[in-house]
């Protein structure tokens, strides 16, 4: 099964290409034999009119008035010269014009037809099949008219052959079109299967660089030696290879961070749980510790489960035109508890701002950056957020009154697990921003923000492209 699959190709290209030809020659064999056949049986028929035209001068008219008869004497050499071979025999017939019989064969069948409008002959001829006893034959029946004097007459005059010279004759032509065809069929299907071999080369030779790959291969194809008509496939293929191999290392930097991650406070969580087992601390205070490295815990492995999201929902391309800001207003009020647990003076200003994105990636990149901003603006400090219309831009950005931080900073806090507070945070926040901006095609920074060149703040900038304007 699997050689037939591989040959399928081969065959699709040889049926379509072999079965039409065949069916042509096989139409265009019966319509040539049919053709010549045709003409044979026109050549033929011209000897039996000159046969019927040469016994018809032989008649005469006998006696006058009531008393004139047709009469005949033809020998038989007169029908001999038409005769082509001994294969075939020629007999006649000679009737009145109302079938009565004068001479020839009596037993041939007197003509009953009529004749027809228009023949290949400029005469009162017909011609037609019949049987002389047991042989079909062929007739030619000619009406003579015969003048003696002032007597005047119609004779019928019917001539009829049998069909062996015919039929061999059939038959040889048969073959030999047969033949001719069958050795035009023959050429063809040689050099079609010639083509088909040559033209299906790269589509093997394709196939076995890819059946020989190594398994952790996912490199691009090489196109150099490949036709035009094969490069949108392979094309597409090395871009499936792309995204494989994305989502393969995705995948691997996910165990390997989970793996190292979250040991860290499973090994924290058993020596806590140790130390308050021998009573090192008093219970309240063993409980608020386990408490505290429980929530780091499934607040780690909650934000590398989004992470792990973020690939599932840009593979999917699950997109939709979405108003950014009422996602940014409903995180705001779901987090406003620790707004208010710090003290901040919050500001909220948006705009209607549609972006083409997923609303659970909206909320996310609202939410990380956020909660971000909270955790590091000082109790009693200012907090802004801003959604506006930014050139072909929607633009959030969240201004707090932090310490702000330098460029290098800047830079590495967008890296997995990078934090300036490694008790209070699992350094995934901005990380995960990044990718979820990064997946609607859009850009994300972090700027400190000055005035009279003194440090006030930072402020977090998100960019995404904006809906296109209706232009009908």
């Amino acid at each position: 099964m699997a050689e037939l699959r591989h040959n399928s190709l081969r065959r699709s290209l040889l049926i379509g290409i072999l079965l039409p030809i065949l069916l042509f020659v096989a139409i265009d064999t019966f319509s040539l034999y049919r053709q010549t056949l045709n003409a044979v049986n026109i050549a033929y028929d011209r000897t039996l009119l000159a046969s019927a035209k040469a016994i018809g001068e032989l008649i005469e008219i006998q006696g006058s008035a009531n008393q004139a008869q047709l009469r005949t004497r033809i020998p038989y050499a007169a029908l001999e010269a038409f005769e082509a071979d001994n294969r075939s025999r020629m007999t006649y017939r000679v009737s009145d014009a109302k079938g009565k019989w004068i001479d020839g064969a009596q037993d041939l069948p007197a003509w009953q037809g009529v004749l027809p409008n228009q023949g290949p002959y400029a005469a009162l001829v017909d011609f037609y099949d019949a049987r002389l006893g047991d042989e079909p034959v062929r007739v030619a029946v000619l009406l003579q008219p015969v003048a003696t004097g002032r007597e005047r007459a119609m004779a019928m005059v019917q001539v009829a052959e049998t069909l062996e010279l015919r039929q061999t004759l059939a038959q040889q032509i048969l073959i030999d079109t047969l033949l001719r065809q069958a050795v035009l069929v023959a050429v063809i299907t040689a050099v079609v299967l010639f083509v088909v071999q040559r033209v299906t080369r790269p589509v093997r030779r394709l196939s076995h660089a890819l059946s020989v790959r190594k398994e952790d291969d996912l490199s691009a194809i090489d196109e150099s030696d490949l036709p035009r008509e094969l490069r949108p496939l392979t094309q597409a293929t090395s871009q499936v290879m792309q995204r494989l191999e994305h989502l393969l290392k995705n995948q691997k930097r996910f165990v390997r961070d989970a793996a190292h991650q979250i040991r860290t406070p499973l090994a924290v969580l058993k020596l806590q749980v140790q130390s308050a087992r021998r009573g090192d601390l008093a219970p309240d205070l063993a409980l608020q510790d386990i408490e505290a490295t429980v929530d780091r815990a499934t607040q780690l492995a909650n934000q590398m489960l989004s992470l792990a999201k973020i690939e599932q929902l840009r593979q999917q391309k699950d997109y939709q035109w979405l108003d950014w800001a009422p996602s940014v207003r409903e995180i705001a009020l779901d987090l406003s508890p620790l707004i208010a647990a710090k003290s901040l003076d919050f500001e909220i200003e948006t705009q209607p701002c549609t972006v083409f994105a997923h609303a659970w990636i909206l909320r996310e990149i609202t939410r990380n950056i956020l909660d971000n901003a909270i955790r590091y603006c000082p109790k009693g400090g200012s907090l802004r957020i801003e959604v506006r219309k930014k050139g072909a831009h929607a633009a959030l950005v969240i201004s707090d009154s932090g310490p702000g931080m330098d460029t290098a900073q800047r830079t590495r806090l967008f890296q997995p697990f990078a934090t300036e507070r490694p008790t209070s945070g699992s350094g995934l926040g901005l990380t995960i921003a990044r990718e979820m901006v990064l997946a609607l095609g859009g850009e994300i920074s972090l700027e400190n923000r000055f005035e009279d060149s003194r440090l006030v703040g930072l402020d977090a900038l998100i960019r995404l492209p904006i809906k296109p304007l209706r232009t009908d």
